[in-house]
């Protein structure tokens, strides 16, 4: 699930004034093409949509799947209550979800030594991947798992997201 792009497309668009957005785990924000949004991920998850046409979408920095009791408002901490969030961007933008990208990163394993696949970024993952089928949603590009922290760079004026990893111990 890999896009092959012309390395020169990063600048394709690019603003003159760019609105610098980071995400703390737990964030969510929806944006247009002035915005670049960045993040930092270990065992959670990034999800990242993007409407090629309006250059409109927005990311969520999901810490768990979902929550024991649900609250009255909506909480983007948690994967199930982000992905209503985005439904109801999508609603005010009046589009569809099969017309944005969606792309998936993180849920690295963050105590290799100690940590078994019931652990948190295991379940991140089982999580967002059943929540992009129940949706129907495109995913259009996807890194997950793994031994590593991640930071990831998502501009709106073209929908590419850059992920540095960095492997620990």
């Amino acid at each position: 699930m890999h896009n092959l792009i012309n390395p020169m497309d990063r600048f394709r668009n690019e603003p003159t004034h760019i609105i610098e957005i980071f995400l703390q785990p737990g964030q969510f924000y929806w944006g247009d093409h002035n915005t670049r949004i960045r993040t930092l991920l270990g065992s959670c998850i990034a999800i990242c949509f993007w409407h090629p046409i309006t250059q409109e979408g927005g990311m969520a920095h999901i810490m768990l799947p979902e929550r024991a009791v649900k609250g009255q408002e909506l909480d983007p901490r948690y994967a199930d209550e982000a992905m209503l969030i985005f439904m109801e961007e999508i609603r005010k933008n009046n589009t569809r979800t099969w017309e944005y990208e969606v792309k998936l990163f993180g849920g690295g394993v963050m105590f290799a030594k100690n940590e078994s696949p019931e652990m948190v970024g295991a379940k991140n993952i089982a999580a967002v991947r059943e929540l992009a089928n129940k949706y129907n949603l495109i995913v259009k590009a996807e890194s997950l798992g793994g031994n590593v922290h991640r930071r990831i760079n998502f501009e709106l004026w073209n929908g590419i997201v850059n992920q540095k990893s960095t492997q620990h111990s």
